[in-house]
């Protein structure tokens, strides 16, 4: 497979587009709870989906994936010499749970999907060992605990993993949960979705869906002080109209193709992929409007779940990585520079590279979880862990504000996390030791019909999990154009 593959360029389907209208007819109360997976073409199967966790259709709770602890996260410190191999070895061990998360989903009961765990380990555990071998032979220090790290979990779910068909879990205070109602105008029978959904159970799910009129004001931002730094910079890169996509990560992964397992959306540099050096971005060709701008600004793609193929439907990234669907071509994409409440901002150094967010924050937990989930019109309600339902006429908003201040020696990390930090909730200061820098606030709007159906790639074993949303960037401002974006914010201008 070619790392940029464009996408097959083609109109909704009428029938995709009255499915997912009518979805929104399925929302339960004001919680936003909704059936979902529902998208079939018609010549496909409408067999009632078995849970890859207890063989029954429609069964109910039980476990919905693999769980594994996350080795790159303890990883704070990795010798130079070190971090080409170690970064091979992280991404062996995402293709490991790839595999095997792959056997867990076609299992037929609980006893199948245990037996995943102990061959996994077996693979995980000299892998890790390598790891250590080489931050030790660099001359480095093992983080505390690296050698209990290779046993994985089955993670106990909230759901079945087999989507909105069946019974859905009770909510708190109900009775045993009964099935989802009928379609309005129905006859009263709920008609099994098909397959054009999800694949085995791998989500999205009733629960990861809020209707957006049930949430109420949640947006609090630190006061501005005196000598806040009030100006932005906004740089005009395109959406993505050219196809630029690939399931790369050269931030997390370098020099493995497939290192992400979903495929992303690419503005800003054209040479970005798994083996792109930083003389290779700094050569690139960029999509931004200012030839001075040859940053890579790249997040995971939106899908329809509508049952439509795309180009990747058998390729990594794609349907191999149970990653299936009609990706999205973003309404409009803003990327703001903006300054900091409470004095100057410093220049970005060249190279720099932020990731925010959390691929793995399903299995993580949500500490490093950073992406909000909205709808134009109601921006004051940010979502971290649901898809929005967004009401007819508003269109689904994602915003990544990412890391706004730097410890002022590094452009990345060994967890690509502690070179940089967010700044005080409260306060809007940095912590000790870092200082300002431009923050980069990502916006990203669709155009989707209304009613829940779509998701964001993932790890297959992350379910496609709204909080697993993240953005990446690496800064390739030539010096003259990022020092203008700095004069413009520490100067209370607005400038492009």
């Amino acid at each position: 497979m070619g790392r940029t593959p464009r996408r097959t360029q083609r109109k909704r389907s009428k029938l995709a587009g009255r499915a997912i209208a009518a979805s929104a007819a399925l929302i339960l109360g004001g919680g936003g709870m909704v059936a979902v997976n529902v998208y079939a073409n018609a010549e496909e199967s409408t067999d009632p989906p078995v849970s890859a966790q207890s063989g029954e259709q429609g069964s109910g709770p039980g476990f919905s994936t693999i769980s594994c602890p996350d080795v790159g996260n303890q990883l704070p410190e990795v010798p130079d010499g070190a971090r080409e191999d170690v970064d091979r070895r992280l991404a062996d061990l995402d293709s490991q749970i790839t595999a095997a998360y792959e056997n867990f989903a076609d299992a037929q009961d609980a006893e199948q999907a245990q037996a995943v765990l102990g061959p996994l380990e077996d693979e995980r555990r000299p892998v890790i060992q390598e790891i250590g071998s080489a931050i030790d032979q660099a001359g480095g220090q093992l983080p505390d605990g690296l050698d209990s790290m290779a046993a994985c979990t089955m993670r106990a779910g909230d759901e079945a993993g087999d989507g909105a068909w069946g019974k859905q879990p009770p909510e708190e205070g109900q009775d045993g949960g009964g099935e989802q109602p009928p379609e309005e105008g129905g006859d009263g029978e709920q008609q099994p979705p098909g397959d054009g959904g999800q694949q085995n159970g791998n989500g999205p799910v009733a629960d990861d869906f809020a209707d957006i009129n049930s949430i109420e004001p949640n947006v609090n931002r630190p006061e501005k002080q005196e000598g806040a730094s009030r100006g932005t910079f906004t740089t005009e890169c395109g959406k993505n109209e050219n196809g630029k996509f690939n399931p790369d990560n050269v931030i997390v992964a370098p020099g493995v193709s497939n290192g992400a397992h979903h495929m992303h959306d690419y503005v800003g540099n054209q040479a970005n992929d798994a083996f792109a050096s930083d003389d290779d971005l700094a050569n690139g060709d960029t999509s931004c409007q200012n030839q001075g701008d040859k940053s890579t600004y790249y997040w995971p793609v939106l899908r329809l779940q509508n049952g439509q193929d795309e180009a990747d439907a058998d390729a990594d990234g794609g349907g191999k990585d149970q990653n299936v669907g009609e990706i999205q071509t973003p309404a409009s994409v803003t990327l703001k520079f903006v300054g900091s409440p409470v004095g100057d901002v410093v220049e970005m150094p060249r190279f720099l590279r932020i990731i925010t967010g959390d691929a793995k924050a399903f299995t993580n937990g949500d500490a490093n979880a950073n992406a909000s989930w909205s709808c134009t019109g109601f921006e004051d309600r940010q979502l971290k862990d649901k898809y929005p339902i967004c009401p007819e006429g508003s269109k689904v908003v994602r915003t990544f504000n990412f890391q706004s201040c730097w410890d002022g020696q590094n452009t990345d990390s060994a967890n690509h996390r502690t070179h940089v930090a967010f700044a005080d909730q409260e306060s809007g200061a940095c912590p000790q030791g870092f200082q300002a820098i431009p923050q980069l606030v990502q916006r990203i709007v669709y155009d989707v019909p209304p009613g829940p159906g779509f998701a964001v790639d993932s790890f297959p074993e992350q379910l496609h999990k709204p909080v697993t949303d993240h953005g990446d960037f690496i800064n390739v401002f030539d010096e003259q154009l990022m020092q203008r974006v700095t004069d413009c914010i520490n100067e209370g201008q607005r400038c492009t």
